[in-house]
Order: C-alpha cells, then structure tokens, then sequence
C-alpha cells in the first residue's frame, strides 16, 4: 500500500544492475517512500496510483509516452556530454569515436529525445567492458539522484552544438574490418553486456561470440561461444 502522505518517488530501470542499485543504496534513503518499476505495464500501474515527484529513468528502453512527461517531472541519465552525443547507443557511438571518458547527464525529459534541460553533469571513466561501465553509470545516478531530491535544483537549457548518434542495430556487432587490435579489443568490450547483441563473427556454417575480453601483450584473450548459425527461411 502506498502511504501518499509521503513523497513519492519511483525509479524506473530494465537491468538488472539497475535493481541491485535500488536494493543496496536508493531503498534505505529517508523521507519519502520509493518505488521500482521494471517495464511501462509496472510504470502505468504505479501512476494510477500516486502521484511522485519525481520519477528517475536510469536505463530504460521504451519511449515514455509525452503524457507522463508532460505531468511528471521526469529525469534521465544520457551517457554524454550533451547536447553532443543525442540519440541511441551513445557508449558504442563514444568507444567507436575514440572516447575514454565521457559526462553522465542528469536531464530533465521533455518531448524531444535527450533535448531537456540539464541538472547535473559528472565525470565517467569509459574504461571496462560495456556492463561495467553500465554499472559504473547507475552508481553515478544514485548519486544524482540524492542531490536532486536534496537540492530540488532548476534544470538549464543545453548549451553548444547537438551532435545526434544513431542507434545500433543487431547486425552492427558483426566485427568489421578492423586496422589494430586495440580497435578489435575496444570494439568487442563496447559490447560486452547482459541483454545486448555480443560481438561475433560467422564462419564455416557457426557464430563466434566473445565476451570477456582482456589485451595482453599485443594480443586479446577472451571467452567464445560457438553455435550453428541458424538456417536463413528466406533463402
């Protein structure tokens, strides 16, 4: 039951490091009572129910309808120094750019995609596979998040020239050619995640996914999972 004599918080993650963050830190913060929501079924159905102040999107993959960000002061983390780096993938579009650290933006959402105005920006360090660097992000915005509800600070408008990266494909962690092995190894730790499409490469009728990727005296060490490559229906 939902004591709405409380402030109302709820924090919105699909991850699984997205819970664990919630469960360790942002559970135990005082002074309101805090919600986690894993999907937009959990999300429409906590908000008929209340009314938060504030709802914290720390990784999501769906399109928030304009009608919640509209009534709701809605946050988000974008994992870049906006506006430079709007639009989908931006560690993959970061690492292939050649970055090793980035800022972790704290936004206010409005109608158009990572356009809002800004709370915060931090340091993150893009050094790690893809999930550690996820992990790193989501501490980070807990962080974010106790100074936001502490310091109810008025976001201002982004500043500079919008840079817009495009959202990857499936089929783009297909290893291409590559010119170093710090490329190959950069390009395979970029994808290196629960829940995303791993680097591979196809041969001879199989799949070659790595994972777990360390350079090492001019050379890659890594994990590889082999399977068949599935039959094409449209041949």
């Amino acid at each position: 039951m939902i004591d709405m004599n409380k402030q109302i918080f709820v924090v919105a993650g699909c991850k699984p490091w997205n819970k664990r963050a919630y469960d360790e830190l942002i559970a135990r913060f005082s002074g309101g009572e805090w919600l986690f929501v894993t999907n937009p079924e959990q999300l429409s159905g906590v908000l008929i129910d209340s009314q938060p102040r504030y709802i914290f999107f720390v990784h999501w993959s769906w399109i928030v309808p304009n009608e919640i960000i509209t009534k709701y002061e809605c946050v988000c983390f974008h994992m870049t120094d906006l506006p430079y780096g709007r639009g989908g993938s931006p560690l993959q579009n970061l690492i292939m750019r050649g970055h090793d650290k980035t800022k972790l933006t704290a936004l206010r959402m409005v109608e158009e995609l990572d356009a809002g105005p800004v709370y915060y920006k931090e340091d993150l360090s893009l050094e790690g596979n893809a999930e550690e660097i996820y992990i790193r992000a989501t501490y980070l915005s807990v962080q974010m998040i106790v100074r936001i509800i502490e310091e109810h600070p008025q976001p201002i408008p982004q500043d500079g020239r919008e840079v817009v990266f495009k959202r990857r494909k499936p089929s783009e962690s297909n290893i291409p050619q590559l010119n170093s092995i710090d490329s190959l190894y950069d390009f395979i730790r970029m994808l290196d995640a629960e829940g995303y499409p791993h680097g591979y490469l196809e041969h001879a009728g199989f799949v070659y996914e790595f994972r777990r990727a360390a350079l090492y005296d001019g050379r890659i060490l890594a994990d590889v999972t082999i399977s068949p490559m599935k039959e094409d229906n449209n041949e």
